[in-house]
């Protein structure tokens, strides 16, 4: 059996690539990371997740990296969260420098641990234009490090780099996936603001994939 370590927010993305290792007949292991986001709201949704599909499940405490990222709106409180569609201003405002480094990294150190054969995340399609360490380019490279770091080596899988997020949706739906679990807001109440970028992302994904939104929204 396949052993994959996934990178789990508990947002849409990383929750349907979860469910598609699990159908593959994968052993897999959750990783989700709190690197001072102002939306650790995800964190719980991620726990309430692996729960649901019994996969062993690790939260890393990076928090003290958080000083190092400087001002973004994820995890600097003085930053507001930008509202509607992602445009490149709003979006420079949500990125985290090398986050996505510093997870798969992380991820990969227990991966190795585990001699799983690979690190899996949720980069897909939607993502290129937004965020630099979502692009091809960048996780082709990274894939090449990590497989020389070890004895061991641990390949990076990103099942979704083709799709978009409404395909998504639909290959969760084949999966039947939990949506009502998973969480996006970056804002982080109790409820989904409906206004920032991811929500608005999220909403639109439902309509064009023609799927009930099972998601409370604060407006």
């Amino acid at each position: 059996m396949k052993r994959t370590v996934i990178i789990h927010s508990g947002g849409m993305d990383s929750t349907v690539l979860l469910a598609h290792l699990v159908a593959e007949g994968r052993e897999v292991h959750a990783l989700s990371v709190d690197y001072g986001q102002r939306h650790r709201r995800e964190l719980v949704a991620a726990a309430d997740i692996c729960a649901h599909y019994k996969v062993p499940h690790r939260i890393a405490d990076l928090r003290g990296l958080t000083p190092l990222f400087g001002a973004n709106a994820l995890t600097d409180s003085h930053i507001d969260v930008p509202e509607g569609h992602y445009e490149e201003a709003s979006m420079k405002a949500t990125v985290v420098p090398n986050r996505n480094m510093l997870l798969i990294a992380t991820a990969a150190a227990w991966a190795m641990s585990l001699k799983a054969s690979s690190v899996a995340y949720g980069a897909h399609g939607g993502d290129h234009a937004i965020y630099p360490d979502c692009r091809p380019a960048f996780a082709d490279a990274l894939d090449k490090a990590i497989r020389l770091a070890d004895w061991h080596e641990v390949s990076l899988e990103r099942p979704f780099v083709g799709m978009d997020k409404t395909a998504i949706v639909r290959r969760g739906v084949e999966l039947g996936v939990p949506f009502a679990l998973t969480w996006s807001c970056y804002v982080g109440g109790d409820k989904h603001c409906g206004k920032c970028g991811t929500c608005v992302e999220r909403k639109e994904a439902f309509v064009r994939a023609g799927v009930a939104d099972p998601t409370p929204y604060a407006g």
